[in-house]
């Protein structure tokens, strides 16, 4: 199995050499260059482990990691940051992160803290996640983006797909909308907000044929994926 990583680290120069030396170590590596990026590869594609700096453009290393916690508790988060203060340090692990490697750091050294994060979570890349997943009497194939229902298929958009992955991860719970807005998109404004409400319009179309299946709007919290038995 090959272990993939998400590196982001705004100094291009740097990102390539950690990007190689991580790659010449049989690792997969995505690079991305600000924390947008970086959250909108995170959500696109499978990863075993992150890789952030802390100081990156539109999206800090600390906020990405807090947005990436909202979806997924696990995956380890290693931070790569100038800053040596132990405010910093705390701030990292409050943020989410499993470790902090302080700059200028020896390539050995990031190579034994990539190596010890991922023997924490070895059982975990053993598993890969579910592409097809039951909806109530439909099917979701989150990687060919189509939602089937009996002998009938319905084509998804790409942010289609990734709003209704999220629903189905926390179906029968309030899923906050600034967690869809930042995990899809990237950002939580007032713009991307409206292009929210209406493909949560164009899921609730495509999912009416199953009564028991309805996407619900929790006023002023975001919106709840209910399923009835």
């Amino acid at each position: 199995m090959v272990v993939s990583i998400l590196l982001a680290e705004d100094d291009i120069n740097l990102g390539f050499v950690i990007a190689d030396q991580l790659k010449a170590e049989g690792f997969k590596v995505s690079l991305a260059t600000d924390g947008v990026d970086a959250l909108r590869r995170f959500n696109e594609h499978d990863y075993h482990l992150c890789i952030f700096d802390v100081m990156m453009p539109k999206k800090d290393g600390f906020t990405l990691a807090r947005d990436i916690r909202q979806v997924n508790k696990e995956i380890p988060i290693l931070f790569l940051s100038a800053k040596s203060m132990t405010e910093d340090r705390i701030e990292g692990f409050v943020s989410g992160g499993d470790d902090y490697l302080t700059k200028p750091f020896s390539v050995e050294e990031l190579l034994l803290r990539v190596k010890s994060l991922l023997k924490r979570v070895n059982i975990r890349t053993e598993t890969p996640e579910e592409k097809v997943m039951p909806i109530g009497e439909f099917t979701f194939d989150s990687e060919n983006l189509s939602l089937s229902f009996q002998t009938q298929k319905q084509g998804l958009t790409k942010k289609e797909a990734q709003i209704l992955k999220l629903l189905i991860k926390f179906q029968n719970q309030v899923l906050p909308r600034e967690v869809i807005l930042n995990t899809v998109w990237g950002q939580d404004d007032y713009f991307v907000g409206r292009s929210l409400d209406v493909f949560i319009t164009k899921l609730r179309k495509y999912l009416k044929d199953d009564a028991n299946i309805q996407i619900l709007n929790i006023h002023g919290v975001g919106f709840k994926l209910e399923i009835k038995e």
